[in-house]
């Protein structure tokens, strides 16, 4: 009974990420800027990002896979799996959108689906995580019984790491990051903002952050005992998590060929307006993982 009811414990993980691959991909599937993207995108830079995409999805997986996971190798089947779903609802949605043909050359078919793949494996491993919040039954006590071990993390836990806090900040700024930075309102609002500007979506950025997390009572959201002064989460997680989103920011940009031949100035300030996104996404990530 054990082994059939891990099987379906497992089976279901499998339904759950590919319901968050498509749900959580499905904005970038869309977006008429990625299907050029996976055209004309650097492959050098394609490459880099779907390599630094695989350390990412094994240290998710070691947090959320399809199934508790004690090993590595366990993390690494699972981020193997998410990677093989993500491709997979890639190749559909793009080939039923009509994005991919039998015409196009062989790399441009890879380039878009390598593309899509990378938010669409992590939406497939956030699915398990998401998607299986409201269970009934026996499967209730398996997951507090799962919460128990070494490897989950109760988000109001002290016990947590610092490390793996910035880590998960680090793929939510991914992620949102991601679905936003391809589009070409992220350098119509650079060139119409001015530094006054900058400096109040820098401020409002880190306000929102340390407000989701812990000021406005979300599910998830992290308690401060009253002996903790206000300032210590500010500067110890809020503001550190915004630089992280930052330097995701940034990566995500020239990734993308959005800094090339830019000046320093307008830089800056695409980097700034993609942190906003990014810094939502890092909130969230501390709250739901």
């Amino acid at each position: 009974m054990g082994r059939r009811h891990r099987s379906r414990h497992f089976l279901i993980g499998l339904g759950r990420g590919a319901a968050g691959a498509m749900i959580f991909g499905i904005p970038m599937l869309m977006t008429m800027e990625l299907w050029h993207l996976g055209f004309y995108i650097g492959r050098s830079r394609l490459l880099l990002l779907l390599l630094v995409n695989i350390p990412l999805l094994v240290l998710l997986a070691h947090r959320i896979g399809f199934e508790q996971t004690f090993t590595w190798r366990e993390a690494f089947r699972d981020t193997t799996i998410a990677y093989a779903i993500a491709i997979v609802i890639s190749a559909v949605v793009l080939f039923l959108l009509g994005n991919i043909t039998a015409e196009m050359p062989f790399s441009e078919i890879i380039g878009k689906i390598a593309m899509q793949a990378v938010p669409a494996s992590i939406g497939a491993l956030l699915g398990r995580s998401q998607l299986g919040a409201h269970r009934d039954g026996d499967e209730e006590e398996d997951d507090k019984a799962e919460k128990k071990g070494d490897h989950d993390i109760v988000p109001n836990e002290m016990s947590t790491s610092y490390g793996r806090e910035l880590f998960l900040m680090g793929v939510g700024a991914l992620f949102l990051s991601l679905n936003v930075a391809p589009t070409e309102e992220i350098i119509l609002i650079s060139y119409k903002m001015t530094p006054l500007h900058a400096l109040a979506l820098i401020l409002l950025s880190i306000a929102i952050m340390h407000g989701f997390v812990y000021a406005v009572a979300f599910k998830g959201t992290h308690e401060l005992s009253e002996e903790t002064p206000w300032w210590h989460a500010l500067f110890r997680f809020t503001l550190p998590g915004y630089m992280v989103a930052v330097l995701i920011s940034i990566y995500v940009l020239w990734t993308f060929q959005r800094l090339d031949d830019a000046a320093l100035t307008q830089v800056l300030m695409s980097v700034i307006v993609l942190s906003f996104p990014g810094a939502i996404g890092a909130a969230a990530a501390r709250l739901i993982l």
